[in-house]
C-alpha cells in the first residue's frame, strides 16, 4: 500500500510532504500490510491544530490497523498532546520528518506516549538542506523551498518554536531543483519559506532574495513563470525591486505579511514596519510594475485593539490596494506573549473579521471587473479553473493542467474571471 500524506497549512508544508513521502517509502512504510498515514500539521492557529486532531481521529476510525504518524509544526510545538492520543503511533519533529531513518523508528503497538516521540530541539538546527523532488502530486505548479525558520519574534506567532531560527537553502541547490522541475514539464515554480525575505545572510556572499530571483531567471531561461509566496515588505531588497520592474517572468503578484493597519497594534505585535511603510511599498511597486496585484494577511481583533485601531486596518485595504485578503480572527496561542495580553471579546473579534472579509470581497470584485476585456495568460490548475499571472482565479474551458493559455476575459461571476474558448488561444507547452 502507498504511504498517504495528509497536508495542512502552508506551501512549504506542501513541498515538504513530497520529501516526506519519498523518505517514508524509502524506509519501507509503503510495504506495510495495512498502510501508513502521515499527518503534516500546521500550528498557525488553534483551529488548525483542532482540525488536525479531528482528522487523525477520523483516519483511525476509517483505518483501524494503519500506522499513523504525526509531524509538522503542531507536532513540533505540542508533541505531548499528539503522543497522548491513542490513535497516534509516532510523533516526529520538523527536522526528523525529512529523514528516512525517522520512519524506521515506528514503535511496537502499545508503547507509552513518551516512547512515541522523536522530536529534537528545532532551535539547534543550523542548516536547511536542498531536498530534491521531481513533482508536487496533484499540483499544476511546483513549490521550491528556499528558506526555513524565522529570527523574528512576533508576539502572536508560535511558528519560530515549530520551525527554528532562519536558515537558507544554498543558491545552487535551489537552482538545481528549479531546473529539475522545469525539465519535468512545470511551467510555474513558486518559491516558499517561512520568512522568505530573510533569505541569504547566513550564506557566503551576502546574498538576498532579489539576487536569488535574478539568478534563477538567468540560469533557468526555459522557466516561463516564477512566483513568490508570502513576503515581508520591509525586507524587500533593491535587486528584488529591480526584478519586479524588469523581469516579466517574475509574476505580478505579491502576498504581504501586513497583519494590521494600525501602528500601535503593529508595535504590540512586535512587527518591524508601520502602516506608512506598507502604503509606501505598495505605491513604489505599483509605480514600477503597474499590473501588480497585492494580497495580504491581516489579523482581526488582536488583544487591546480598539474600534479606532480596527478602522485603520479597514482603511489599509484601500490605501494599499489589496485584492486577495487572508483574514484571521485572533487566536491566542499558548506560549506566545499575545496570549497573555487583554483579549478582545470573541463576538467583537468575529464581527471585525467579517467586516475585513467584506472589505476584501468588495476590493476583489472591483479587481475582477477591471480585468474584463483584457487578455490574460492563464495557467490551467485543473479542469475548468486556472490562474492569471496576478494569481486571479479564472473559469476556463479547454487546456490541460499545467498548460499556459492566453485568453480574452469576457466577464466574471464575483468569484472568478470567465474566459470561454472562442478558438483564439495562444498555448504554451503542457506540464
Amino acid at each position: 500500500m502507498a504511504v498517504d500524506v495528509v497536508t495542512f497549512g502552508c506551501r512549504l508544508n506542501t513541498y515538504e510532504s513530497e520529501v516526506m513521502k519519498r523518505e517514508a517509502d524509502s524506509a519501507g512504510l509503503g510495504t506495510l500490510e495495512n498502510g501508513a498515514i502521515i499527518f503534516n500539521t500546521c500550528a498557525v492557529t488553534s483551529e488548525a491544530v483542532r482540525q488536525a486532531r479531528q482528522a487523525i481521529r477520523k483516519a483511525r476510525r476509517d483505518n483501524p490497523q494503519a500506522r499513523i504518524i504525526v509531524t509538522g509544526c503542531a507536532a513540533q510545538t505540542g508533541a505531548g498532546e499528539f503522543a497522548a492520543m491513542d490513535e497516534v503511533d509516532l510523533v516526529l519533529g520538523n527536522e526528523e520528518k525529512l529523514k528516512s531513518n525517522s520512519y524506521r523508528m515506528l514503535p511496537d503497538f502499545g508503547v507509552n506516549q513518551f516512547e512515541k516521540v522523536r522530536v529534537n530541539d528545532i532551535m539547534e538546527v543550523r542548516e536547511t538542506a536542498s531536498h530534491m523532488v521531481d513533482a508536487i502530486e496533484g499540483r499544476a505548479r511546483a513549490f521550491v523551498q528556499v528558506q526555513n525558520g524565522c529570527d523574528h519574534r512576533c508576539t502572536f506567532c508560535i511558528i519560530p518554536h515549530g520551525r527554528g531560527n532562519s536558515r537558507s537553502v544554498p543558491m545552487g541547490g535551489v537552482i538545481e531543483q528549479v531546473k529539475r522541475l522545469v525539465g519535468n514539464g512545470y511551467n510555474e515554480v513558486v518559491l516558499t519559506g517561512v520568512d522568505m525575505t530573510s533569505y541569504g545572510p547566513d550564506l557566503p556572499g551576502n546574498l538576498r532574495l532579489g539576487k536569488l530571483v535574478k539568478t534563477i531567471l538567468k540560469e533557468v531561461p526555459d522557466l516561463p513563470r516564477l512566483r513568490l509566496s508570502s513576503i515581508d515588505s520591509i525586507e524587500a531588497d533593491e535587486d528584488l525591486m529591480d526584478a519586479l520592474a524588469n523581469e516579466k517572468r517574475l509574476m505580478s503578484h505579491l502576498h504581504l505579511s501586513l497583519q494590521s493597519g494600525d501602528n500601535m497594534i503593529l508595535k504590540r505585535m512586535k512587527r518591524r514596519h508601520l502602516r506608512e511603510n506598507s502604503i509606501e511599498f505598495c505605491e513604489n511597486v505599483r509605480r514600477i510594475r503597474p499590473d501588480i496585484v497585492f494580497g495580504a494577511d491581516i489579523i482581526a481583533g488582536f488583544p487591546t485593539e480598539t474600534d479606532e485601531m480596527f478602522e485603520n486596518s479597514i482603511r489599509i485595504v484601500e490605501e494599499c490596494g489589496l485584492t486577495h485578503l487572508h483574514v484571521f480572527p485572533f487566536s491566542p496561542r499558548e506560549g506566545t506573549p499575545a496570549a497573555r495580553m487583554p483579549l478582545v471579546n470573541r463576538r467583537i473579534v468575529k464581527a471585525r473579521a467579517a467586516r475585513l472579509r467584506a472589505a476584501g470581497d468588495a476590493a476583489y470584485t472591483g479587481h475582477l471587473h477591471g480585468l474584463v476585456g483584457t487578455r490574460q495568460k492563464i495557467l490551467i490548475e485543473r479542469e475548468g479553473l486556472g490562474r492569471t499571472e496576478g494569481f486571479t482565479l479564472v473559469g476556463i474551458d479547454g487546456g490541460t493542467p499545467g498548460q499556459i493559455i492566453e485568453r480574452m476575459i469576457n466577464g466574471h461571476d464575483s468569484d472568478k474571471l470567465l474566459a470561454p474558448d472562442h478558438g483564439n488561444d495562444s498555448n504554451r507547452r503542457a506540464a
